[in-house]
Protein backbone atom coordinates (compact mmCIF):
# COMPACT_ATOMS: atom_id res chain seq x y z
CA UNK A 1 0.00 0.00 0.00
CA UNK A 2 1.70 3.54 -1.02
CA UNK A 3 2.01 6.23 1.23
CA UNK A 4 -1.26 8.43 2.53
CA UNK A 5 -0.86 12.08 1.01
CA UNK A 6 -0.08 13.33 4.56
CA UNK A 7 3.11 10.84 4.91
CA UNK A 8 4.01 12.17 1.36
CA UNK A 9 3.85 15.47 3.03
CA UNK A 10 5.56 14.93 6.05
CA UNK A 11 8.10 12.26 5.14
CA UNK A 12 10.59 15.05 5.09
CA UNK A 13 9.90 17.08 8.48
CA UNK A 14 12.01 16.37 11.72
CA UNK A 15 10.88 18.35 15.00
CA UNK A 16 13.59 15.90 16.92
CA UNK A 17 10.96 14.04 18.40
CA UNK A 18 8.89 11.34 17.10
CA UNK A 19 6.25 12.36 19.25
CA UNK A 20 5.91 15.71 17.82
CA UNK A 21 6.27 14.48 14.09
CA UNK A 22 3.47 11.99 14.68
CA UNK A 23 1.39 14.83 16.29
CA UNK A 24 2.41 16.78 13.40
CA UNK A 25 0.51 14.12 10.95
CA UNK A 26 -2.15 13.97 13.07
CA UNK A 27 -2.90 18.44 13.05
CA UNK A 28 -2.80 18.20 9.46
CA UNK A 29 -4.70 14.85 8.50
CA UNK A 30 -7.49 16.70 10.85
CA UNK A 31 -7.51 20.29 9.08
CA UNK A 32 -7.45 18.25 5.87
CA UNK A 33 -10.26 16.53 6.36
CA UNK A 34 -11.68 19.67 7.84
CA UNK A 35 -10.84 23.08 6.08
CA UNK A 36 -12.35 26.02 7.44
CA UNK A 37 -13.46 24.29 10.33
CA UNK A 38 -12.23 25.69 13.96
CA UNK A 39 -9.76 24.26 15.46
CA UNK A 40 -11.87 22.57 18.17
CA UNK A 41 -14.05 21.12 15.45
CA UNK A 42 -11.15 20.22 13.27
CA UNK A 43 -9.58 18.26 16.05
CA UNK A 44 -12.98 16.54 17.78
CA UNK A 45 -11.87 16.61 21.63
CA UNK A 46 -10.55 18.52 23.98
CA UNK A 47 -7.68 16.21 24.60
CA UNK A 48 -6.51 16.70 20.87
CA UNK A 49 -7.45 20.37 21.05
CA UNK A 50 -4.95 20.93 23.75
CA UNK A 51 -2.16 18.97 22.26
CA UNK A 52 -2.42 20.89 19.20
CA UNK A 53 -2.45 24.14 20.99
CA UNK A 54 0.63 22.91 23.14
CA UNK A 55 2.00 22.17 19.19
CA UNK A 56 1.49 25.19 17.94
CA UNK A 57 3.35 27.06 20.93
CA UNK A 58 6.58 24.07 21.62
CA UNK A 59 9.81 26.31 21.12
CA UNK A 60 10.59 23.36 18.87
CA UNK A 61 8.37 23.85 16.23
CA UNK A 62 8.55 26.51 13.59
CA UNK A 63 7.13 27.23 10.42
CA UNK A 64 9.93 26.33 8.19
CA UNK A 65 9.95 22.89 9.96
CA UNK A 66 6.40 22.18 9.37
CA UNK A 67 6.68 22.96 5.46
CA UNK A 68 10.61 21.28 5.25
CA UNK A 69 8.40 17.52 4.30
CA UNK A 70 6.01 19.56 1.52
CA UNK A 71 9.27 21.42 0.17
CA UNK A 72 10.76 18.05 -0.27
CA UNK A 73 7.70 16.61 -1.87
CA UNK A 74 7.04 19.53 -3.94
CA UNK A 75 10.74 19.11 -5.15
CA UNK A 76 9.64 15.22 -6.27
CA UNK A 77 6.60 16.38 -8.00
CA UNK A 78 8.82 18.93 -9.88
CA UNK A 79 11.45 16.61 -10.67
CA UNK A 80 8.24 13.98 -12.09
CA UNK A 81 7.72 16.34 -14.48
CA UNK A 82 9.29 17.66 -18.18
CA UNK A 83 9.20 21.01 -19.30
CA UNK A 84 9.55 24.84 -17.92
CA UNK A 85 8.55 25.32 -13.99
CA UNK A 86 6.45 28.40 -13.25
CA UNK A 87 7.08 29.39 -9.51
CA UNK A 88 4.59 32.44 -8.64
CA UNK A 89 5.92 34.97 -6.12
CA UNK A 90 3.87 36.56 -4.02
CA UNK A 91 2.65 38.44 -0.80
CA UNK A 92 -0.50 38.34 1.42
CA UNK A 93 -1.50 40.20 4.59
CA UNK A 94 -3.38 38.40 7.37
CA UNK A 95 -5.37 40.79 9.88
CA UNK A 96 -6.38 39.59 13.33
CA UNK A 97 -8.08 41.34 16.27
CA UNK A 98 -6.70 41.42 19.53
CA UNK A 99 -6.18 42.53 22.74
CA UNK A 100 -2.41 42.15 22.93
CA UNK A 101 -1.78 43.05 19.11
CA UNK A 102 2.08 43.38 20.28
CA UNK A 103 2.51 39.91 20.50
CA UNK A 104 1.22 39.50 16.88
CA UNK A 105 2.88 42.71 15.33
CA UNK A 106 1.40 44.61 12.51
CA UNK A 107 1.31 45.12 8.96
CA UNK A 108 0.06 48.29 8.08
CA UNK A 109 -1.23 51.64 8.88
CA UNK A 110 -4.69 52.38 8.31
CA UNK A 111 -6.29 55.19 7.51
CA UNK A 112 -9.91 55.86 9.17
CA UNK A 113 -12.46 58.96 9.71
CA UNK A 114 -12.01 62.26 9.82
CA UNK A 115 -11.21 64.43 12.58
CA UNK A 116 -12.84 67.57 14.07
CA UNK A 117 -9.46 69.14 13.69
CA UNK A 118 -8.83 68.56 10.29
CA UNK A 119 -6.88 65.54 10.31
CA UNK A 120 -7.37 61.60 9.45
CA UNK A 121 -7.48 59.06 12.19
CA UNK A 122 -5.07 56.45 12.40
CA UNK A 123 -4.13 52.88 13.52
CA UNK A 124 -1.62 50.68 13.05
CA UNK A 125 -3.35 46.76 11.45
CA UNK A 126 -2.47 43.95 14.05
CA UNK A 127 -1.19 40.69 11.47
CA UNK A 128 1.04 38.88 9.97
CA UNK A 129 2.24 38.71 6.42
CA UNK A 130 3.65 36.30 4.64
CA UNK A 131 5.27 36.10 0.99
CA UNK A 132 5.14 32.61 -0.87
CA UNK A 133 6.36 30.80 -3.97
CA UNK A 134 4.61 28.19 -5.69
CA UNK A 135 5.14 25.45 -8.48
CA UNK A 136 2.63 24.95 -11.06
CA UNK A 137 3.06 23.43 -14.48
CA UNK A 138 2.69 25.92 -17.43
CA UNK A 139 -0.95 24.11 -17.49
CA UNK A 140 -1.58 25.28 -14.40
CA UNK A 141 -1.24 22.47 -11.83
CA UNK A 142 0.17 23.00 -8.99
CA UNK A 143 2.97 21.53 -7.79
CA UNK A 144 3.72 22.72 -4.06
CA UNK A 145 5.21 25.71 -2.12
CA UNK A 146 8.83 25.94 -2.77
CA UNK A 147 9.71 28.71 0.10
CA UNK A 148 7.47 31.05 2.31
CA UNK A 149 8.88 33.42 5.09
CA UNK A 150 6.36 35.03 7.61
CA UNK A 151 6.57 38.43 9.76
CA UNK A 152 5.13 41.39 11.16
CA UNK A 153 6.52 45.10 11.89
CA UNK A 154 7.15 46.56 15.47
CA UNK A 155 5.68 49.49 14.74
CA UNK A 156 6.04 52.19 12.07
CA UNK A 157 7.83 55.09 13.48
CA UNK A 158 9.56 57.31 11.10
CA UNK A 159 9.45 55.67 8.02
CA UNK A 160 8.08 58.72 6.59
CA UNK A 161 10.89 60.88 7.62
CA UNK A 162 13.20 58.25 6.59
CA UNK A 163 11.80 58.16 3.37
CA UNK A 164 12.57 61.90 3.03
CA UNK A 165 15.91 61.85 3.82
CA UNK A 166 17.29 58.57 1.62
CA UNK A 167 16.62 57.91 -2.27
CA UNK A 168 14.73 54.24 -1.55
CA UNK A 169 16.65 53.04 -5.19
CA UNK A 170 20.48 53.63 -3.28
CA UNK A 171 19.58 51.81 0.01
CA UNK A 172 21.13 48.03 -0.26
CA UNK A 173 18.55 45.48 -0.72
CA UNK A 174 20.13 43.58 1.96
CA UNK A 175 18.03 46.66 4.40
CA UNK A 176 14.77 46.31 2.29
CA UNK A 177 11.86 44.20 3.14
CA UNK A 178 11.99 43.40 -0.84
CA UNK A 179 14.73 40.82 0.03
CA UNK A 180 12.02 38.37 0.56
CA UNK A 181 11.61 38.51 -3.72
CA UNK A 182 15.47 37.34 -3.76
CA UNK A 183 15.49 34.83 -0.74
CA UNK A 184 12.30 32.64 -1.89
CA UNK A 185 13.98 33.04 -5.49
CA UNK A 186 17.24 31.75 -4.31
CA UNK A 187 15.59 28.98 -2.00
CA UNK A 188 13.34 27.48 -4.96
CA UNK A 189 15.75 27.50 -7.42
CA UNK A 190 18.10 25.83 -4.93
CA UNK A 191 15.21 23.15 -3.78
CA UNK A 192 14.14 22.26 -7.27
CA UNK A 193 17.37 21.23 -8.71
CA UNK A 194 17.04 22.64 -12.07
CA UNK A 195 17.47 26.00 -12.37
CA UNK A 196 17.37 25.80 -16.24
CA UNK A 197 13.61 24.88 -16.23
CA UNK A 198 12.80 27.40 -13.48
CA UNK A 199 10.73 31.09 -14.58
CA UNK A 200 9.94 32.83 -11.43
CA UNK A 201 7.24 34.84 -12.09
CA UNK A 202 5.98 38.13 -10.15
CA UNK A 203 3.90 40.84 -10.26
CA UNK A 204 5.22 44.83 -10.13
CA UNK A 205 6.21 44.23 -6.58
CA UNK A 206 8.80 42.02 -7.86
CA UNK A 207 10.34 44.55 -10.05
CA UNK A 208 13.62 44.77 -8.80
CA UNK A 209 17.09 45.11 -10.53
CA UNK A 210 18.94 42.66 -7.86
CA UNK A 211 16.66 39.98 -9.23
CA UNK A 212 17.99 40.56 -12.63
CA UNK A 213 21.11 39.85 -11.76
CA UNK A 214 20.16 37.13 -9.23
CA UNK A 215 18.73 35.15 -11.87
CA UNK A 216 21.53 35.72 -14.41
CA UNK A 217 24.02 34.20 -11.79
CA UNK A 218 21.64 31.43 -10.63
CA UNK A 219 21.18 30.60 -14.20
CA UNK A 220 17.48 30.90 -14.09
CA UNK A 221 14.62 32.45 -15.45
CA UNK A 222 12.49 35.55 -14.75
CA UNK A 223 9.36 36.95 -15.81
CA UNK A 224 8.10 39.95 -13.70
CA UNK A 225 5.84 42.74 -14.38
CA UNK A 226 7.67 46.34 -14.32
CA UNK A 227 6.19 49.24 -12.60
CA UNK A 228 10.12 51.20 -12.68
CA UNK A 229 11.26 52.88 -15.99
CA UNK A 230 14.51 51.45 -16.58
CA UNK A 231 17.72 53.55 -17.98
CA UNK A 232 18.14 51.90 -21.28
CA UNK A 233 20.26 50.94 -24.07
CA UNK A 234 23.71 53.83 -23.27
CA UNK A 235 21.65 55.15 -20.41
CA UNK A 236 20.74 58.22 -22.11
CA UNK A 237 17.41 57.44 -23.14
CA UNK A 238 14.54 54.72 -21.04
CA UNK A 239 12.50 51.58 -21.35
CA UNK A 240 9.25 53.79 -22.05
CA UNK A 241 10.75 56.03 -24.47
CA UNK A 242 12.68 53.14 -26.96
CA UNK A 243 9.18 50.85 -26.62
CA UNK A 244 7.13 53.67 -27.90
CA UNK A 245 9.16 53.53 -31.02
CA UNK A 246 8.02 49.95 -31.68
CA UNK A 247 5.56 48.74 -33.95
CA UNK A 248 3.29 46.46 -32.81
CA UNK A 249 3.53 42.73 -33.73
CA UNK A 250 -0.09 41.98 -33.49
CA UNK A 251 -2.73 41.24 -31.20
CA UNK A 252 -3.70 39.00 -28.27
CA UNK A 253 -7.45 38.06 -26.64
CA UNK A 254 -7.19 37.69 -22.46
CA UNK A 255 -10.59 37.15 -20.62
CA UNK A 256 -10.67 37.75 -17.03
CA UNK A 257 -13.05 38.49 -14.19
CA UNK A 258 -13.26 41.75 -11.93
CA UNK A 259 -13.18 41.90 -8.44
CA UNK A 260 -17.02 41.83 -8.62
CA UNK A 261 -17.10 38.29 -10.84
CA UNK A 262 -17.69 39.62 -13.88
CA UNK A 263 -16.39 38.08 -16.99
CA UNK A 264 -14.40 40.48 -19.57
CA UNK A 265 -12.33 40.33 -22.46
CA UNK A 266 -10.09 42.48 -23.78
CA UNK A 267 -8.08 42.96 -26.76
CA UNK A 268 -4.45 43.88 -26.67
CA UNK A 269 -1.88 45.09 -28.58
CA UNK A 270 1.45 43.51 -28.38
CA UNK A 271 4.93 44.96 -29.24
CA UNK A 272 8.12 43.21 -28.00
CA UNK A 273 11.99 44.30 -28.10
CA UNK A 274 15.14 43.23 -26.70
CA UNK A 275 17.46 46.38 -25.01
CA UNK A 276 20.16 47.23 -22.74
CA UNK A 277 18.37 47.56 -19.15
CA UNK A 278 21.03 49.62 -16.68
CA UNK A 279 21.14 49.73 -13.27
CA UNK A 280 20.07 53.04 -11.03
CA UNK A 281 22.07 55.61 -11.03
CA UNK A 282 23.04 54.54 -7.33
CA UNK A 283 24.05 51.48 -8.15
CA UNK A 284 25.70 51.52 -11.46
CA UNK A 285 29.02 50.30 -9.70
CA UNK A 286 27.56 47.34 -7.94
CA UNK A 287 25.62 46.05 -10.89
CA UNK A 288 26.20 45.81 -14.64
CA UNK A 289 24.04 45.89 -17.45
CA UNK A 290 21.78 43.18 -18.51
CA UNK A 291 20.18 42.46 -22.15
CA UNK A 292 16.70 41.52 -21.30
CA UNK A 293 13.23 41.49 -23.34
CA UNK A 294 10.52 43.93 -23.00
CA UNK A 295 6.81 43.29 -23.63
CA UNK A 296 3.75 45.26 -23.63
CA UNK A 297 0.45 44.58 -23.99
CA UNK A 298 -2.01 47.87 -24.27
CA UNK A 299 -5.67 46.81 -24.51
CA UNK A 300 -7.68 48.60 -27.70
CA UNK A 301 -10.67 50.49 -27.27
CA UNK A 302 -10.99 49.77 -23.28
CA UNK A 303 -14.58 50.25 -21.90
CA UNK A 304 -15.96 53.34 -19.93
CA UNK A 305 -15.78 52.65 -16.44
CA UNK A 306 -13.24 49.76 -16.55
CA UNK A 307 -9.10 50.69 -16.18
CA UNK A 308 -7.65 49.54 -19.37
CA UNK A 309 -5.70 46.15 -19.35
CA UNK A 310 -1.88 47.17 -20.00
CA UNK A 311 0.86 44.97 -18.68
CA UNK A 312 4.34 45.64 -19.30
CA UNK A 313 6.65 42.52 -18.81
CA UNK A 314 10.13 42.35 -18.47
CA UNK A 315 12.15 38.84 -18.55
CA UNK A 316 15.52 37.04 -19.64
CA UNK A 317 13.85 34.47 -21.60
CA UNK A 318 13.60 34.63 -25.61
CA UNK A 319 10.91 36.40 -26.74
CA UNK A 320 12.32 36.42 -30.94
CA UNK A 321 8.20 36.29 -32.36
CA UNK A 322 4.70 37.91 -31.72
CA UNK A 323 3.85 33.65 -30.81
CA UNK A 324 6.73 34.11 -28.24
CA UNK A 325 5.36 37.19 -26.50
CA UNK A 326 2.63 35.80 -26.38
CA UNK A 327 3.66 32.84 -24.51
CA UNK A 328 4.93 34.81 -22.03
CA UNK A 329 1.93 36.72 -21.75
CA UNK A 330 0.18 33.92 -21.00
CA UNK A 331 2.66 32.40 -18.54
CA UNK A 332 2.00 35.93 -17.08
CA UNK A 333 -1.82 35.01 -16.50
CA UNK A 334 -1.36 32.03 -14.57
CA UNK A 335 0.08 34.28 -11.76
CA UNK A 336 -3.83 34.49 -10.73
CA UNK A 337 -2.98 31.10 -9.51
CA UNK A 338 -0.59 31.91 -6.40
CA UNK A 339 -3.92 34.53 -5.70
CA UNK A 340 -6.50 31.57 -5.77
CA UNK A 341 -4.22 29.58 -3.31
CA UNK A 342 -4.05 33.00 -1.07
CA UNK A 343 -7.80 33.44 -1.26
CA UNK A 344 -8.02 29.28 -0.58
CA UNK A 345 -6.20 29.96 2.53
CA UNK A 346 -7.80 33.01 3.99
CA UNK A 347 -11.33 32.18 2.99
CA UNK A 348 -11.10 28.55 2.92
CA UNK A 349 -8.86 27.70 6.05
CA UNK A 350 -10.58 30.88 7.63
CA UNK A 351 -6.86 31.67 8.69
CA UNK A 352 -8.13 35.17 10.45
CA UNK A 353 -10.69 33.67 12.64
CA UNK A 354 -7.68 31.86 14.25
CA UNK A 355 -7.14 32.89 18.05
CA UNK A 356 -4.07 31.82 18.57
CA UNK A 357 -2.37 34.94 20.77
CA UNK A 358 1.59 35.22 19.57
CA UNK A 359 2.87 35.35 15.83
CA UNK A 360 5.01 32.49 16.46
CA UNK A 361 1.59 29.89 17.01
CA UNK A 362 -0.15 31.61 14.27
CA UNK A 363 2.87 31.27 11.56
CA UNK A 364 2.99 27.60 12.85
CA UNK A 365 -0.76 26.97 11.85
CA UNK A 366 -0.75 28.78 8.62
CA UNK A 367 2.35 26.91 7.74
CA UNK A 368 0.34 24.21 8.30
CA UNK A 369 -2.68 25.71 6.45
CA UNK A 370 -0.56 26.01 3.71
CA UNK A 371 -0.45 22.46 2.89
CA UNK A 372 -4.27 21.99 3.04
CA UNK A 373 -4.75 24.70 1.48
CA UNK A 374 -2.31 23.82 -1.66
CA UNK A 375 -3.98 20.10 -1.45
CA UNK A 376 -7.15 21.58 -2.40
CA UNK A 377 -5.77 23.86 -5.00
CA UNK A 378 -4.24 20.84 -6.58
CA UNK A 379 -7.25 18.43 -6.30
CA UNK A 380 -9.13 21.08 -8.26
CA UNK A 381 -6.94 21.32 -10.90
CA UNK A 382 -5.60 17.92 -11.38
CA UNK A 383 -9.22 17.00 -11.80
CA UNK A 384 -9.73 19.30 -14.79
CA UNK A 385 -6.30 18.81 -16.22
CA UNK A 386 -5.98 15.19 -15.80
CA UNK A 387 -9.42 13.68 -15.58
CA UNK A 388 -9.13 9.95 -16.31
CA UNK A 389 -6.60 9.60 -14.06
CA UNK A 390 -6.80 6.98 -11.24
CA UNK A 391 -8.56 8.00 -8.28
CA UNK A 392 -6.30 6.21 -6.04
CA UNK A 393 -4.05 8.77 -5.88
CA UNK A 394 -6.54 11.18 -4.04
CA UNK A 395 -8.93 8.78 -2.24
CA UNK A 396 -8.79 6.13 -0.23
CA UNK A 397 -11.28 3.35 -1.11
CA UNK A 398 -13.51 4.35 1.65
CA UNK A 399 -13.94 7.42 0.64
CA UNK A 400 -14.94 6.30 -3.00
CA UNK A 401 -17.28 3.90 -1.26
CA UNK A 402 -19.24 5.94 -0.12
CA UNK A 403 -18.71 9.02 -2.67
CA UNK A 404 -20.40 6.37 -5.29
CA UNK A 405 -23.72 6.13 -2.81
CA UNK A 406 -24.23 9.90 -3.23
CA UNK A 407 -23.96 9.96 -6.84
CA UNK A 408 -27.21 10.07 -8.53
CA UNK A 409 -29.23 8.09 -11.05
CA UNK A 410 -28.11 9.90 -13.86
CA UNK A 411 -24.53 9.68 -12.87
CA UNK A 412 -24.03 6.10 -11.95
CA UNK A 413 -23.43 4.55 -15.17
CA UNK A 414 -20.29 7.40 -16.00
CA UNK A 415 -17.12 5.92 -15.74
CA UNK A 416 -15.18 5.53 -12.36
CA UNK A 417 -11.97 8.32 -12.79
CA UNK A 418 -10.59 11.14 -10.92
CA UNK A 419 -13.28 13.37 -12.62
CA UNK A 420 -16.21 11.28 -11.34
CA UNK A 421 -14.88 11.58 -7.97
CA UNK A 422 -13.58 15.10 -7.50
CA UNK A 423 -17.17 15.97 -9.10
CA UNK A 424 -18.98 14.03 -6.20
CA UNK A 425 -16.92 16.21 -3.19
CA UNK A 426 -18.08 19.29 -5.23
CA UNK A 427 -22.09 18.58 -5.39
CA UNK A 428 -21.21 17.73 -1.46
CA UNK A 429 -20.04 21.18 -1.20
CA UNK A 430 -23.11 23.07 -3.13
CA UNK A 431 -21.48 22.33 -6.78
CA UNK A 432 -24.55 21.72 -9.09
CA UNK A 433 -22.88 19.68 -11.89
CA UNK A 434 -25.03 20.62 -14.60
CA UNK A 435 -24.25 20.25 -17.91
CA UNK A 436 -23.43 24.17 -18.54
CA UNK A 437 -21.49 24.53 -15.57
CA UNK A 438 -17.87 25.53 -15.38
CA UNK A 439 -15.85 22.74 -13.61
CA UNK A 440 -15.98 22.67 -9.77
CA UNK A 441 -13.30 25.17 -8.15
CA UNK A 442 -11.78 25.49 -4.82
CA UNK A 443 -14.49 26.57 -2.93
CA UNK A 444 -17.01 23.62 -3.68
CA UNK A 445 -14.17 21.58 -3.18
CA UNK A 446 -13.50 22.41 0.04
CA UNK A 447 -16.87 22.50 1.31
CA UNK A 448 -17.04 19.22 0.22
CA UNK A 449 -14.22 17.89 1.92
CA UNK A 450 -15.58 18.28 4.72
CA UNK A 451 -18.71 16.94 4.24
CA UNK A 452 -16.87 13.93 3.24
CA UNK A 453 -14.62 13.71 6.33
CA UNK A 454 -18.38 13.58 8.26
CA UNK A 455 -19.78 10.92 6.03
CA UNK A 456 -16.50 9.12 6.46
CA UNK A 457 -16.57 9.22 10.79
CA UNK A 458 -20.66 8.48 10.43
CA UNK A 459 -19.79 5.12 8.34
CA UNK A 460 -16.86 4.27 11.20
CA UNK A 461 -19.22 4.45 13.76
CA UNK A 462 -22.23 2.57 12.32
CA UNK A 463 -19.50 0.31 12.05
CA UNK A 464 -18.44 -0.02 15.73
CA UNK A 465 -19.97 -2.77 17.59
CA UNK A 466 -21.97 -0.83 20.28
CA UNK A 467 -19.73 -2.31 22.69
CA UNK A 468 -16.54 -0.86 21.59
CA UNK A 469 -18.57 2.65 20.89
CA UNK A 470 -20.09 2.60 24.67
CA UNK A 471 -17.09 0.43 26.52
Amino acid sequence: MGQSWVETETAGCDLGDVRLNRRLEAMLEALGERPGKSLPTAFQDWSNTKAAYRFFANGNVSEDKILEGHFAASALRIRATDGPILILQDTTEFSFKRSAPEKVGFTTVSTGRKLKEGRYQKHAVCGLLMHASMAITPDGLPLGLTAAKFWSRSKFKGTAALKRKINPTRVPIEQKESMRWLDNLRLSTELTGVPERCVHIGDRESDIYELYCLSEELGTGFLVRSCVDRLAEDGGTTIAKVMAEVQSSGTHEVRFRDAQGKDHCAVLSVRHATMTVRPPIGKQRKYRHQNLQIIHAEELDPPEGRVPVFWKLITNLPVATHADAIHKLQWYALRWKIETFFRTLKTGCRIEELRLATADRLANCIALCCVVSWRVSWMTMLGREVPKASPAAVFTDAERQLLERTAPESKQKLPRDLDFYVRLVARLGGYLDRTSDAPPGTTVIWRGLSRLADLVEGARIAETPSSETYG
